[in-house]
């Protein structure tokens, strides 16, 4: 890991994970920049970017092609489009992502938070899920997940998102992370 004082998280600072991540990375002193969009609801206002149209015209994606990559139907709504938008933004900055949610048997991981692993991915970037169902760490491995015991954050620009129902393991399991990379 570099010097903690140069790691930048990237979040969306919805309620649950995303703000949590925040909440973390404030307590250790880590800069973070949360993506947004005017009229979403955010849980923190520390290091809000909000995009304007041009920018969140970047990461749009055909709803189409993420529903049929997801097993899903995702809402054709102009807010769910914008947020999946901000999503492109948080994986296209993080070297490393870290999730906390759910994953299926289909090896998506539930919800819109699904759309930001499987991008992670498609862009082959390291990508840890903490399933707070299992209470355990998984690292995706080209075609799988394998569960692993501690990831620890080894770059300065990583990615922190997941759930808006964040149970308490999984805010115990974003605490310890932070305290193993960090302390």
């Amino acid at each position: 890991m570099n010097k903690k004082e140069d790691a930048i998280l990237f979040s969306g600072a919805a309620p649950g994970a995303e703000s949590y991540f925040g909440i973390i990375s404030e307590k250790f002193n880590i800069e973070e920049v949360n993506f947004s969009f005017e009229g979403h609801e955010i849980s923190r206002n520390r290091g809000i970017r909000i995009l304007n149209h041009e920018e969140l015209k970047q990461g749009d994606i055909s709803l189409t092609y993420a529903s049929r990559l997801m097993n899903r139907d995702y809402p054709t709504t102009p807010i769910f489009r914008k947020i999946l938008q901000t999503i492109w933004y948080q994986i296209n900055n993080g070297q490393e992502i870290y999730v906390v949610g759910k994953i299926l048997d289909d090896k998506t991981v539930k919800g819109g938070t699904g759309w930001g692993a499987e991008f992670a991915k498609i862009c082959n970037k390291p990508l840890f899920v903490f399933d707070q169902d299992e209470s355990r760490w998984f690292i995706w491995k080209k075609t799988d997940w394998i569960s692993i015991n501690e990831p620890i954050i080894s770059v300065t620009h990583f990615t922190g998102t997941g759930t808006r129902i964040l149970k308490d393991n999984g805010k115990k399991a974003i605490e310890e992370l932070f305290q193993r990379s960090f302390s």
